[in-house]
């Protein structure tokens, strides 16, 4: 191709200097050095100009947002980008076939398969229950065991377990025998937390379960005593067996931003220590860190317990797992927020557990037993097939898009969207996604630029993949879909171009 583009260089260098020196193009003879040297550069301004242009061309991609690319040093190869109308009109494509990982925007193709097929008012519910001609006594004691039946409730927070609870208490509970808790709606789905990066206590690890209180994670509050010049810690809810130890060094800079607060947790004779490490300034303020210290069921237990001893009951035998029988009468209910608001946490906060659990909703609905990521992804792949949506690359794994398996194409990721804005649920989907420069994980980008507030994406981002995926209204009104995928170890190169890109279909 180049060498035909310098062959056409030559031809215009050879015209442009017959021209210029007065004589026709029939034959070079007679061009003055000057006007061959003048037509040289003038013509081969115009054929690289024309070759910089077919080589954006062959990138999809316009020349500034080629130029954005190449700022990044990244290799055309870990880039797939498609860019359309919601009418469907393609405007760019590069690499668009190619499957890559896409970290959280994974979460998308979890939350439109469970808005489509569930519906957005689907709830869950989390069920005390009881043997039948089971008896309170006059001072509070319940004749037989209490049943929990857990739902997979991807958003049971603590405070949701406390009004669970106080609804045990208006009907005169102050006393469980026994707390029997029926997980049996979820197969063997538990993971090491540690196992994806080897950090252990960072919430965004937290295991599935089908009972998760709080995402199974404990607050750290850290209140600062600027007279005393240190920083004290209060762990919420405080579990048994769970300590904080160290302390955070107390700074008099101006605050940084977001704190960094390191925890190691340690297996101790009594059970678990959280070790604080890290340096924040007292200018910062009060503020929380969430980090896991039990496996769900222990955390679950553990706060069902504290919760329950500050209501003034008591547990006096174990919780332990088990069946609920099929006669139990039920007794007390909590009912979640519905599927629509809690696609909107997942999305805008970017959840993995909630996502995870989400994925096992899904399995529980359309396979008989015990649910598992396996039956999730199965579900995925039908939900998609009966909306004429056949993605063969598609690797859903847990949902979460926290796998170093997952994979889509920039493509599929598209055609996921335009399904989406057609669909019924298209103003719970789209609402569900973060808007630059206001909220959710791109709150902080965009904002001194003129494409703040005019987009919902989803971004992902893992040690070497960075992805972003939405909607965005431009300046002419028409509003476009957009998928980037960029996976190379240097990937986090990748962020200005996102906002470039964004920025500029906001200004079409």
């Amino acid at each position: 191709m180049l060498r035909g583009l310098f062959r056409q260089a030559e031809e215009l260098a050879l015209l442009h200097g017959r021209m210029l020196a007065g004589h026709g193009a029939d034959r070079p003879t007679g061009i003055t050095g000057t006007g061959w040297k003048k037509g040289i550069r003038i013509a081969l301004g115009a054929v690289l100009s024309v070759a910089a242009s077919c080589s954006a061309m062959a990138q999809g991609l316009p020349a500034e947002l080629a130029a954005a690319w190449k700022a990044t040093g990244l290799p055309d190869s870990a880039l797939s980008v498609v860019v359309e109308r919601v009418d469907g009109t393609r405007v760019v494509a590069v690499n668009p076939e190619q499957p890559r990982n896409p970290a959280s925007v994974m979460k998308l193709v979890t939350t439109f398969a469970a808005l489509d097929s569930l519906g957005p008012a689907y709830v869950w519910r989390t069920q005390l229950l009881v043997h039948p001609g089971t008896t309170v006594s006059a001072d509070g004691e319940l004749s037989g065991p209490l049943y929990l039946r857990a739902s997979g409730d991807p958003l049971f927070k603590l405070e949701d377990l406390w009004r669970l609870l106080r609804e045990l208490r208006l009907r005169g509970v102050r006393s469980i025998p026994e707390l029997v808790v029926d997980r049996s709606i979820f197969g063997s789905v538990a993971i090491d937390p540690g196992a994806f990066d080897g950090d252990s206590s960072r919430a965004y690890n937290a295991s599935p379960d089908a009972w998760v209180v709080g995402f199974g994670a404990v607050r750290l509050l850290f209140i600062p005593d600027s007279r005393l010049r240190r920083w004290r810690v209060t762990m919420d809810p405080p579990l048994p067996g769970v300590v904080v130890e160290g302390e955070l060094k107390w700074s008099d800079a101006p605050c940084p931003g977001a704190p960094s607060v390191r925890t190691e947790p340690f297996l101790t004779s009594t059970g678990v220590s959280l070790r604080l490490a890290g340096t924040v300034s007292g200018s910062c303020g009060e503020f929380s860190v969430y980090r896991l210290a039990l496996p769900q069921p222990q955390h679950a237990e553990g706060a069902f317990r504290r919760l329950w001893e500050e209501m003034g009951g008591t547990v006096q035998g174990r919780v332990r797992p088990g069946v609920v029988p099929g006669d139990a009468v039920l007794f007390v209910t909590h009912e979640s927020p519905s599927l629509a608001e809690v696609v909107r946490v997942i999305n805008k906060s970017s959840n993995n557990v909630m996502a995870r659990l989400l994925l096992l909703a899904l399995g529980a609905n359309f396979e008989p037993g015990p649910a598992t990521v396996a039956s999730g992804e199965r579900a995925v792949g039908r939900i998609l097939a009966a909306r004429g949506l056949q993605f063969p690359e598609l690797v859903v794994d847990n949902g979460s898009g926290l796998s170093r398996d997952a994979r889509i194409s920039a493509q599929s990721l598209a055609r996921l969207l335009a399904a989406a804005w057609r669909s019924p649920f298209m103003p719970e989907f789209v609402s569900s996604l973060a808007i630059p420069g206001v909220d959710g994980t791109v709150r902080r980008r965009l904002r001194e630029s003129p494409a703040a507030g005019m987009a919902h994406l989803k971004s992902g981002s893992l040690r070497d993949v960075r992805a972003m995926a939405g909607y965005v209204l431009a300046a002419s009104g028409r509003r476009y879909t957009v998928v980037s995928l960029v996976n190379d170890e240097g990937a986090q190169q990748a962020n200005g171009f996102h906002d470039k890109l964004i920025a500029w279909l906001a200004a079409q």
